[in-house]
């Protein structure tokens, strides 16, 4: 039992949380805290079991995890389809109390104190699914033309009280659907927007949520080709880039990242 197990009668449900990390040390200590404090918020309804998957870490990541007492997984991927993949895999199959609901988030991510709250409630509504949103913590290191653009860009993709985002630091998945689906495919980006697609394609009812969105870093540089900081970073060279008079930066295709085109969990920015 880790620190974040927290003991309730046998027959409750068991979150299981997936966090991947490469060389994750600098970050993975605020992400494992906002865990530990969701995981608080459920503690007299729901199991918590959180797995770190360090995957070809050369840092301290897994030592970082370690104090702050959370399963470690390792593995030599260098592929965050796998790694999430390997840690749902490892929750999923446990002999006691295996998890009834797989929740992922990232190592440079904070959730919010009722970020569990939020998918235990789906999940006891009946839910297959929950997709929630993300918010960039702080914008200081980039220009602000970038945080007005993906602010617009971001926008675009709500429909109503939705939104047509998909983020795998913001994602939770019922067992059965996801066993049924397949899981996360073994990619190096776009495996949360896969996995997504197929409970859609799949007739499963998947919630999305724009009421707890998850903090997560401004980093230009990530982990994941084509990912979230690839996004920031296309932002911000468009604001840099020189043209000629008159002319503007060609619009980075956004809507398509991570993704393809069209359908409701196509919109990832």
């Amino acid at each position: 039992m880790t620190e974040l197990d927290l003991v309730v009668p046998r027959g409750r449900p068991v979150l299981g949380v997936v966090v991947p990390a490469h060389d994750e040390e600098d970050l993975l200590g605020d992400c494992l805290a906002g865990l530990r404090t969701a995981a608080r918020a459920v503690g007299d309804r729901a199991r918590v079991d959180v797995v770190v998957v360090a995957d070809a870490c050369t840092d301290r990541t897994e030592r970082v995890a370690r104090r702050h007492h959370v399963g470690v997984l390792r593995l030599a991927a260098r592929n965050v389809g796998r790694a999430r993949a390997a840690g749902a895999d490892l929750l999923l199959s446990r002999r006691e109390e295996p998890a009834t609901w797989i929740a992922t988030t990232d190592a440079d991510s904070v959730v919010p104190p009722g970020w569990l709250v939020a998918q235990l409630d789906a999940c006891e509504a009946g839910a297959d699914a929950w997709v929630g949103t993300v918010e960039v913590e702080d914008w200081s290191g980039l220009a602000g033309p970038v945080r007005a653009r993906y602010g617009d860009l971001y926008a675009d993709g709500t429909v109503g009280d939705g939104h047509r985002h998909v983020h795998g630091a913001n994602l939770g998945v019922a067992a059965p659907a996801y066993r049924a689906v397949g899981g996360f495919p073994p990619l190096d980006t776009g495996e949360d927007v896969t996995l997504v697609r197929r409970l859609d394609d799949d007739g499963r009812r998947v919630v999305r949520d724009r009421a707890h969105p998850v903090r997560t870093s401004a980093r230009t540089v990530g982990r994941a080709p084509a990912g979230f900081a690839s996004h920031l970073r296309v932002l911000s060279e468009m604001h840099v880039i020189p043209t000629s008079p008159g002319t503007l930066p060609a619009e980075p295709r956004c809507s398509r990242r991570r993704g393809h085109e069209g359908g409701p969990a196509a919109r990832i920015s």
